[in-house]
């Protein structure tokens, strides 16, 4: 009544850690090509945006210099 079920050793771990691994690797590659492009227009789009906060908090917090003759 015992039944026995085979012993993972260390060559079926690596095997199957190879295998999903390449499987990742392919779509990493195949989804390269698409992402590139959103990723520059995304951090295009974020530089935009800290410019334009950056001058609107500038110009409400410029300091007035007042000169008076005495």
């Amino acid at each position: 009544m015992a039944d026995e079920t085979p012993k993972i050793n260390r060559d079926d771990l690596e095997a199957g850690f190879r295998e999903l691994s390449n499987e990742v690797q392919g779509q990493v590659d195949e989804a390269k090509p698409k992402l590139l492009p959103a990723a520059v227009g995304g951090g295009l789009l974020l530089l935009f945006v800290a410019y334009v906060i950056g001058k609107r908090v500038g110009a409400t917090k410029s300091t007035i210099v007042e000169i008076r003759r005495i």
